[in-house]
C-alpha cells in the first residue's frame, strides 16, 4: 500500500466530506479512493470514517489522525511546490569548482557579471587545481584544464590551449631572444609547479608532427599562473604560458611570442556537468551564460595567422 497516497485521500475525504468529491479531487475512481482508505484502515487497526448512504463523518481515530498528519502532508506540499519552483526561478544555491590556474584571468570575471544578472542565486565558488568529483563534492558545475574529464558527467570543450613560449620586449633587449629551443638553455626561465602532483611541469615543443617534452632549469618556479604571467611581464625571464594568460599581453605588446613554429595546442578547457534533466533552472542558466561567455572566444587564445604575426618583431641580441 502507498501510505502517502491513501493519507493523502483520507484528507481529502475528510476535508470535502464525500470520498467521491475527493475521488474526482485527486482525479481517481471513487472505487479506487474507497478501496485506499479501507487499506489504510486495515493497516492501522481502526475506523476512520462512519459511512452512511448520506454522509462521512470521521470517527475519534480518523480525527486524532487528521489532526496529526495535515501538518506534515502542508510541509511535504511546500517541499514539492519548492522543488518545483526551483526548475522555473533562477534563484537558489550553485556549487561551481573551478582551477585556481585559470580563475583570475579567465573565470572570475564572467562569475561576477553572472552573480550581477542573478542576485538570488547564492553562488558559492571553490578553486581547487585537483579534479572534482561533482557527485563526491556535490557540486553543480565544474572547470577543467587539460583532457576531457570522464566518470557519468558531460564534459564540452570552450577553448583550446595553447602553450607560447614568451618574454617580455625588455628582457629581448637586455639578452636577446632565443631562436631554438636549444638556446632556451642560456636563457633565465620560469616554470610551473603542479598543485596536485606537486611536481614543476615540463616544457612541451611541436616538432615536426610530435609534441616533444622539456624539463627546464629554472631561476622561478611557482605554483600560480598569473603569477608566473606577472614575472614573464616583469621582465625576469622568459616563459612558457597558457594562451588564456598570454593572449591579451602578447596582443598589447607587452609579451612577444618566440619559437613560434614549436606552440602546441594539445589540450582544452572544459565545462563538466551532470545531466541537464536533473538540473534546477538557476544551474542550466549558468551553463548557458558561461558557454555564451567563452566558448571559442578569441580573447583567450590565437588563430596561427594571429600568432604568427603578433611574432614577427625585431629581436635584439
Amino acid at each position: 500500500m502507498n501510505e502517502v497516497r491513501a493519507i493523502t485521500i483520507f484528507v481529502r475525504a475528510a476535508t470535502l466530506g464525500s470520498l467521491r468529491k475527493a475521488a474526482v479531487d485527486q482525479g481517481i475512481s471513487p472505487q479506487a479512493a474507497s478501496h485506499a482508505v479501507m487499506q489504510l484502515e486495515k493497516e492501522l487497526g481502526v475506523r476512520l470514517f462512519h459511512r452512511t448512504t448520506r454522509k462521512l463523518s470521521l470517527t475519534e481515530e480518523g480525527q486524532r489522525l487528521l489532526d496529526n498528519v495535515q501538518p506534515a502532508l502542508a510541509t511535504l506540499s511546500f517541499a514539492l511546490d519548492d522543488a518545483r519552483r526551483s526548475k522555473e526561478e533562477i534563484a537558489g544555491p550553485l556549487r561551481v569548482n573551478a582551477p585556481r590556474a585559470m580563475s583570475r584571468s579567465l573565470l572570475w570575471p564572467f562569475f561576477l557579471e553572472f552573480s550581477a544578472l542573478h542576485p538570488n542565486v547564492h553562488l558559492d565558488v571553490q578553486f581547487d587545481d585537483h579534479f572534482t568529483d561533482l557527485v563526491g563534492e556535490r557540486a553543480d558545475v565544474g572547470f577543467r584544464g587539460g583532457s576531457p574529464p570522464s566518470g557519468g558527467t558531460i564534459a564540452r570543450k570552450l577553448l583550446p590551449i595553447q602553450l607560447i613560449v614568451c618574454a617580455s620586449p625588455a628582457y629581448i633587449e637586455r639578452h636577446g631572444a632565443p631562436q631554438t629551443i636549444e638556446e632556451l638553455d642560456g636563457h633565465r626561465c620560469t616554470g610551473y609547479r603542479r598543485a596536485n602532483t606537486g611536481k614543476q611541469a615540463p616544457w612541451e615543443f611541436l616538432i615536426g608532427d610530435e609534441i616533444v617534452y622539456r624539463d627546464m632549469a629554472t631561476t622561478l618556479c611557482i605554483n600560480d599562473t598569473d603569477a608566473e604571467t606577472e614575472a614573464v611581464l616583469a621582465g625576469l625571464a622568459v616563459g612558457q604560458l597558457g594562451s588564456f594568460s598570454a593572449t591579451s599581453p602578447i596582443r598589447s605588446g607587452r609579451l612577444v611570442p618566440l619559437l613560434l613554429q614549436h606552440v602546441t595546442q594539445r589540450e582544452g578547457f572544459y565545462i563538466y556537468y551532470r545531466h541537464r534533466t536533473e538540473q534546477p533552472l538557476r544551474v542550466r542558466t549558468f551553463i548557458d551564460f558561461m558557454v555564451a561567455r567563452i566558448a571559442d572566444n578569441r580573447s583567450f587564445f590565437f588563430e596561427p595567422s594571429e600568432l604568427r604575426a603578433a611574432g614577427g618583431v625585431r629581436r635584439v641580441r
